[in-house]
């Protein structure tokens, strides 16, 4: 996962994979899916980004993984 903030246009981009996307899908006003041709989503992105989100927060993020899940999913 990649995050990506322009702050001179106020947009943030969330890219979730390397597939490239063919299709967008528009959630909300300024907040779009990329999509593959099978409906994965592989980007997010969200315009006028400081009014929908602390910009702060979203740039400086702890991930934790449920370990479970990970191990059940590689077995």
């Amino acid at each position: 996962m990649k995050v990506h903030y322009d702050d001179e246009v106020d947009a943030l981009y969330i890219k979730l994979g390397n597939k490239k996307p063919e299709g967008v899908i528009e959630i909300s006003e300024g907040i779009n899916l990329d999509t593959t041709s099978e409906g994965k989503i592989v980007g997010i992105e969200i315009l006028n980004a400081s009014e929908k989100v602390d910009i702060k927060t979203i740039l400086s993020y702890t991930l934790e993984l449920d370990k479970e899940l990970i191990s059940h999913k590689t077995a």
